[in-house]
């Protein structure tokens, strides 16, 4: 699923912040090693942290229906992740670059969920809205130059984007067919062999209760 939110972010960024198609849209880490390859203008999406929106977890099962509307099976709810990607603009020339990445900020400022043209088939299949924040402040645990440290490299003006999506949990459950008969019980004689006269079905009483039906009810 992770891949399918690399392409639809790339999607937006295509659209919005290079629509005449001069740059590109990376995924890699942006170390010198890659900045010393890079010959176009380029918005470098870094995926740098995962973690699970505790706050969306959901208990219990859902159900899945046939077409007559019988349950069929269970699964579990899905959990949602929080992907954050650093997004770092790439040019010649610094002025450029701030240039590149204004446009990015533009486009993704107004989208606060993935907008559905930029969904892949899969997202498109969760039948969830997913939302996206631009620029919002990191947790406190977090820290963009520490990112940088990581990655060897300088310093550079940056956007945090999230995109928080859910992600299903398999694998689901069959269920048991539904009940069609009643349930019954049989009485035995002293000897062990059945008593036919005292077969009697169990039905549910005004109060609840469960009451036997037939000519010798009450006996024991």
């Amino acid at each position: 699923m992770i891949h399918e939110v690399d392409e639809a972010l790339r999607r937006v960024l295509r659209a919005g912040a290079l629509p005449d198609g001069a740059g590109d849209v990376a995924f890699e880490a942006p170390s010198r090693d890659w900045a010393a390859r890079r010959n176009t203008p380029t918005l470098n999406a870094y995926l740098y942290d995962i973690r699970e929106n505790v706050a969306r977890r959901e208990r219990g099962a859902i159900a899945e229906r046939d077409a007559s509307g019988m349950v069929v099976r269970r699964r579990q709810p899905p959990r949602w992740f929080r992907l954050s990607y650093l997004v770092t603009a790439w040019t010649s020339r610094p002025e450029d670059e701030h240039r590149l990445l204004s446009a990015a900020l533009g486009c993704l400022l107004g989208q606060e969920t993935l907008p559905p043209e930029a969904l892949t088939d899969a997202l498109r299949n969760l039948e969830a809205t997913i939302p996206i924040t631009v620029a919002v402040p990191p947790a406190e645990s977090r820290s963009i130059a520490d990112i940088w440290s990581a990655l060897g490299g300088e310093l550079k003006p940056s956007l945090d984007v999230v995109i928080t999506v859910p992600f299903p949990v398999t694998p689901s459950y069959e269920v048991a067919p539904p009940v069609t008969q009643g349930a019954a019980v049989v009485v035995r004689s002293v000897d062990g062999s059945p008593d036919d006269s005292r077969l009697r079905m169990l039905r549910s009483a005004p109060d609840g209760a469960p009451s036997g039906t037939g000519s010798r009810e009450g006996e024991r």
